[in-house]
């Protein structure tokens, strides 16, 4: 039925697109020689769709900024889940795209779900854009968007991980904020911190494909390979890191009861943010996207002090904190009418417009580490209760944090999330064991590569 699905989607993509590809470009489309000096153009209205809400991205305060530099591109900023669920967004961008919604600016919030949407046509190849501009993406970003040898999007905020803790928890538990740890020492604290009827930590996934980054823990924490395909695209099922990853949130779950349960988690449609702040669990792993919202939001104010500490370790002799990383990538809708001053809005705000924006770490390399602590400390100035953020444990975390190597996105990366995902959920379910799990995982993921060769 979800192959069905799938195929109806793509097949309702590709007839919008060729739909919309059908009808004459206006003046203002990609490739356009000759293009009239800005303050002479027709305004323009670009509708920008993202899962972002003012509180986590400042939207007024951002576009305004770019609206003062480019007067004559005005942006509708379509917001699509009042959670900022990126999920709930993607769904939503989809059903635009069959439907044929005007869209020009897309915003996804991971690597997976951007090259599956390129490989269904979604998004305009951006190599002309760039090449005018006369840079070259890797020496501008520290993520690098390629797809099938071209650029279809260019990186926003930069998203590497980390554990947010209920500091007033760990102090009633005697517990220190960690400067770094390992996983053993996550489970310790899990169990430590699990009381009155709360659990010590809450895991957001997977869910249906997404958030597959909550099955393989592990594997993330170490330099090189750190995901499901190594960074030569073959295999990496056979590390023995993913079955470590599977057992250790078994025994939270199933043995130490530390662990939300997963059954629990999709029944009733759990969201991370809910879990932490209404201090129904003490930990969770998350990305720093979350800093926006450490001191408190319009829907979550801050009732306790919140402390950071870095993504755990494998062992406590590796040479530090490994992190995952990843972040939002905008790209321009392949049926846009205006791909000229959607791509002014792109390279603008994945640069400059991440300072202007003032909320997320930025995956710009001309961003320097002092910008990065005042954004930091401005960020945080700026929340409703700055004196709840343990700064000083948020600063360490992301000054010692070391990006771990993943292979770069293939277009049937979201395949592979998914079909892993209905592994893990067999054996959480209890309807395999742990080695089926980790069997019928390799053999999955070495049949969905061989399928796209």
């Amino acid at each position: 039925m979800k192959k069905i699905l799938l195929l109806f989607l793509s097949l309702s993509l590709v007839l919008g697109i060729l739909a919309a590809c059908s009808k004459p470009e206006k003046s203002s489309s990609s490739g356009e020689k000759g293009q009239k000096d800005q303050k002479t153009e027709e305004p323009v209205t670009i509708k920008f769709y993202t899962h972002g809400t003012e509180d986590g991205y400042a939207w007024d305060r951002t576009i305004k900024a770019f609206e003062e530099k480019y007067p004559n591109i005005k942006v509708d900023v379509v917001q699509l889940s009042e959670k900022q669920d990126g999920q709930e967004a993607l769904k939503k961008i989809d059903l635009a795209a069959a439907s044929g919604e005007d869209m020009d600016v897309i915003m996804f919030t991971n690597t997976p779900n951007y090259a599956q949407r390129v490989n269904l046509g979604m998004l305009e190849p951006l190599d002309e854009f760039i090449k005018k501009d006369g840079y070259k993406v890797a020496d501008e970003y520290k993520n690098d968007p390629i797809v099938n040898g071209k650029y279809y999007g260019l990186p926003g905020k930069y998203v590497s991980w980390f554990v947010l803790l209920n500091k007033d928890k760990l102090d009633a538990a005697g517990l220190e904020v960690p400067k770094s740890w390992t996983w053993d020492e996550y489970m310790e604290y899990a169990k430590k911190l699990t009381k009155d009827g709360k659990y010590g930590t809450y895991f957001h996934g997977p869910w249906q494909g997404a958030w597959a980054n909550y099955i393989n823990l592990k594997m993330q924490a170490q330099e090189k390979d750190a995901g499901f395909l190594k960074t030569d695209g073959s295999s990496n099922m056979d590390s023995p890191l993913y079955k470590e990853s599977l057992a250790m949130r078994l025994k939270m779950e199933k043995e130490d009861k530390s662990a939300v349960p997963y059954s629990s988690m999709i029944s009733q449609k759990m969201n991370y943010r809910d879990q932490f702040f209404t201090q129904q669990v003490s930990m969770i792993v998350t990305g720093t996207y979350m800093i926006a919202e450490l001191g408190g939001s319009e829907r979550f104010p801050a009732d306790f002090n919140v402390a950071v500490a870095p993504f755990p370790q494998n062992k406590v002799s590796d040479k530090g904190s490994y992190s995952p990383a990843d972040g939002d990538i905008l790209g321009i809708s392949a049926n846009s009418k205006h791909k000229q001053e959607a791509y002014k809005f792109i390279r603008w705000y994945t640069t400059e417009g991440q300072v202007a924006q003032g909320i997320n770490i930025s995956a710009w390399k001309k961003t320097t580490s002092d910008q990065t602590i005042k954004l930091i400390n401005d960020t945080i100035a700026g929340a409703q209760s700055p004196e709840k953020v343990d700064k000083e444990s948020l600063i360490h975390t992301i000054q010692t944090s070391i990006t771990a190597q993943a292979g770069k996105p293939v277009p049937y990366q979201s395949e592979i999330d998914l079909a892993l995902s209905t592994e893990f959920e067999k054996l959480f379910l209890g309807k395999q064991s742990l080695d089926e799990t980790v069997a019928n995982s390799k053999k999955v993921v070495q049949e969905i590569i061989d399928k796209n060769k």
